[in-house]
């Protein structure tokens, strides 16, 4: 079992730019690990390095699309160059989209796909063989809607579904390495105000703000990934709804579906 604590790991967090990625980033930072951030938005991963730089200095932005194989071997390439190491990998780009199946552009999926899958599996295969030199984390972001199928977000939901079969076989594969893998379901959250998501037909489209009763805050899903990170815990589950999807799909399906399908509107306004 590896020592607690974060002071000098080496941990690259994907898609950390802003939202979710940049405030674990930040939340690793302030525990003393060095920090590699991604993204694809030079400028935003600019201001964002400039922000750990004020608590952290042992910070690098590598600028790559994940979702290539390329892209993901880069981002683990420059992490080797600069640090010699690598003790954590976050895990988090993705993208969201909007719209009933039926009506999908079958380019939608693959945009889901490319993303939220290929995003994470090619950084993740090339780091593996450093993960097991410093018995490290591989974390998973998923989603309450990776739990079960909602209305509206089929392929999202497909896509946060298959991480939870990759974090299982890892954690299978890799146990007489030494590596912690971990599962993380993150529920309703706040998101910043150009927050994007995919329309049916394939268009950008911004996402109504989420604020109040019930929305999780950036930095509360920050702090759960932390505390999966120093307990080396398999699954965890966060937000009140989110815990409750959680207990009843698999032991009560019909119940879920048939709520789920009492307040089918009031859903699909939510998912606007």
């Amino acid at each position: 079992m590896k020592k607690p604590g974060f002071e000098g790991k080496v941990a690259v967090i994907t898609g950390s730019s802003r939202g979710i990625g940049k405030g674990i980033a930040l939340s690793l930072a302030r525990k003393g690990a060095f920090i590699v951030l991604n993204g694809r938005n030079e400028e935003r991963l600019g201001e964002t390095k400039n922000d750990i730089l004020k608590i952290n200095s042992n910070v690098i932005s590598v600028c790559c699309d994940v979702s290539t194989a390329e892209g993901g071997r880069y981002l683990i390439d420059e992490t080797i160059r600069k640090f010699g190491k690598l003790d954590i990998l976050v895990n988090n780009v993705g993208i969201s989209m909007r719209g009933r199946f039926a009506d999908l552009d079958p380019a939608v999926v693959k945009t889901i796909f490319e993303s939220n899958i290929l995003g994470t599996t090619n950084p993740s295969i090339p780091a593996m063989k450093y993960l097991r030199e410093s018995q490290g984390s591989i974390i998973f972001i998923s989603s309450a809607a990776g739990i079960r199928g909602l209305p509206g977000l089929s392929a999202y939901c497909a896509s946060k579904m298959a991480l939870r079969a990759f974090a299982e076989s890892i954690r299978l594969e890799e146990t007489r390495n030494g590596i912690h893998a971990g599962l993380i379901y993150v529920g309703y959250t706040e998101n910043e105000k150009d927050k994007e998501t995919i329309a049916a037909d394939g268009s950008r489209r911004l996402l109504a703000p989420r604020s109040g009763k019930g929305v999780q805050t950036i930095e509360s899903v920050a702090r759960g990934v932390v505390r999966n990170l120093e307990k080396r815990k398999f699954i965890t589950v966060l937000s009140p709804v989110a815990k409750l999807n959680a207990f009843m799909q698999p032991r009560f399906p019909w119940l879920v579906e048939y709520m789920i399908m009492k307040n089918l509107k009031k859903f699909e306004e939510g998912n606007r």
